[in-house]
């Protein structure tokens, strides 16, 4: 099936903004250019509506204007190829992909082929949650990493001596590419699951890890309160530093409570523990 290719021009800030808003629709796919932001979506499921409202909502910030054309499938493979270049978080991770070398000096490394999934670890989102992941004791823990994507966190939190790791997700191209992704890094015992949290419904686990988006954050964190226990963490990304007020709002109810946050470039990342 072919796709449908909308490329947007807007500021760069404009762009992330829209790039975490398509991510919540059936876009699998972006490209970020010096102009602006491409988003691809198979032809079938691609509707004008929801882009007219983003417009709408974001004009305000600076001007956006897009085209759309209709293009054939690709093999993105080759393309993330060309573009994926190795990162380090806090001078102990290191994220490359399974054709890049490896580095040896790093405490962490993190072999990623992240095809249409998210979490690289270059937006700012992953690298603020691999960093909290850092400092967070994992050793003999139990892990969930809900909206597992490329199955980065997931990956780190076995790298930390995780004993019990479990993962889910809602799309089949991330449940494949999560699958791949543990498989290099040398974690099958991970735990995946196909659909929303509450796959997992009754489990009790020490740390929660979900970098997702403010509108399903808001509407799973009381099935997160159910699951993790006492004493327990939740690491949270996947939204602006002006959201933390609603999401704290939310956590607060659901028994957790805010501890630590980070910023880079306006995205925002939590550390919460469970009270009750």
């Amino acid at each position: 099936m072919n796709y449908t290719e909308v490329y947007f021009t807007a500021s760069p800030d404009v762009c992330e903004i829209l790039l975490a808003e398509l991510g919540a629709l059936p876009y699998d796919s972006f490209e970020e250019t010096e102009g602006g932001l491409k988003a691809y979506v198979l032809e079938d499921q691609y509707d004008e509506e929801p882009l007219k409202e983003l417009v709408a909502q974001y004009e305000a910030l600076g001007p956006i204007s897009y085209q759309v054309q209709t293009i054939p499938r690709v093999n993105w493979n080759e393309a993330w190829e060309k573009n994926f270049h190795p990162i380090t978080v806090g001078d102990q991770i290191h994220v490359r992909a399974d054709f890049h070398e490896a580095n040896a000096r790093v405490a962490y490394e993190i072999i990623i082929v992240p095809k249409m999934s998210f979490g690289t670890g270059h937006h700012d989102t992953t690298s603020q949650m691999l960093q909290l992941q850092l400092n967070l004791d994992h050793e003999g823990k139990t892990v969930l990493d809900a909206g597992t994507g490329t199955g980065i966190l997931a990956i780190m939190a076995d790298k930390k001596g995780a004993a019990k790791i479990y993962a889910n997700d809602i799309d089949d191209w991330c449940i494949d590419n999560s699958r791949e992704n543990f498989s290099l890094n040398k974690c099958q015992e991970i735990i995946l699951e196909k659909g929303t949290v509450t796959v997992f419904a009754g489990m009790q686990v020490d740390i929660l890890l979900a970098n997702i988006n403010k509108n399903v954050l808001l509407e799973e964190i009381p099935a997160y309160a159910d699951l993790v226990v006492k004493g327990g963490s939740l690491l949270l990304s996947g939204f602006y530093e002006a959201d933390i007020p609603d999401l704290e709002a939310v956590l607060n109810k659901s028994g957790f409570s805010l501890v630590e946050n980070t910023v880079q470039h306006n995205w925002a990342a939590l550390r919460c523990v469970k009270n009750s």
